[in-house]
């Protein structure tokens, strides 16, 4: 089964799109705001989201801002009754997939959802690599969470590795550090950046067998993995 998560505070529009979308063979998450919506992807782990933009707490803009930071390629539909191209252009510049205007059919909802799906798992077909990563003279291997010199293997803790993970994926490019601490920890608060710190200054340890690979702090935004 699909699993679809559906940020929608409209209660009654929201039963109604889960029971059809739940009758055509999904697994539906439901949130009321955008605060619970984000609780629900860390925990859920969707394939596809379906956002209202206006919600109290959290605002679809703003979740999706932050799910964007942690996965930029999960499918994800806007539903709205905001009508200007301006607000059209807005919802997808922050990383929607698609646009739905409200009142809308659920018969054309679920036509764009599995539109979406489909090029995404085509997309997904074509990714190839087995999590390794050459990372100047190092060998990192993301799956058995080893970084390797020279023949000899340094064995990284899962955390070490899903934060080296993210620098050699934007390779010589910024890593927003709110994005890692939100992809990684879950949440961006003080203990957390602190606690991040201390893994950065340790993964630098490991990598300083080879003069060519740094990891450099560009204050106030992020790391970027240089080599």
């Amino acid at each position: 089964m699909t699993r679809l998560l559906l940020v929608e505070d409209e209660l009654v529009l929201a039963s109604v799109i889960r029971e059809t979308l739940e009758l055509n063979g999904f697994k539906v998450a439901c949130a009321a705001n955008g605060k619970e919506g984000w609780e629900l992807f860390r925990s859920f782990s969707p394939e596809v989201c379906v956002v209202d933009i206006m919600m109290p707490k959290k605002d679809g803009i703003t979740l999706v801002e932050e799910i964007r930071m942690t996965d930029e390629e999960i499918p994800i539909i806007f539903l709205t009754a905001k009508t200007t191209t301006a607000d059209v252009i807005r919802g997808l510049s922050v990383g929607a997939d698609d646009y739905i205007k409200k009142p809308f059919s659920i018969e054309e909802l679920m036509l764009r959802i599995q539109g979406l799906l489909r090029r995404s798992r085509i997309k997904q077909k074509k990714v190839t690599g087995n999590g390794i990563y050459q990372i100047g003279g190092y060998v990192f291997d993301s799956q058995r969470q080893e970084l390797s010199f020279a023949g000899e293997a340094q064995r990284l803790s899962q955390r070490e590795t899903d934060i080296l993970k993210m620098l050699a994926d934007h390779l010589n490019a910024i890593t927003p550090r709110k994005a890692m601490l939100l992809n990684i920890w879950g949440d961006d608060g003080f203990f957390n950046a602190r606690n991040m710190d201390v893994y950065i200054t340790r993964i630098r340890k490991y990598l300083q067998l080879d003069t060519s690979v740094q990891i450099i702090n560009v204050r106030s935004v992020g790391y970027k993995l240089i080599v």
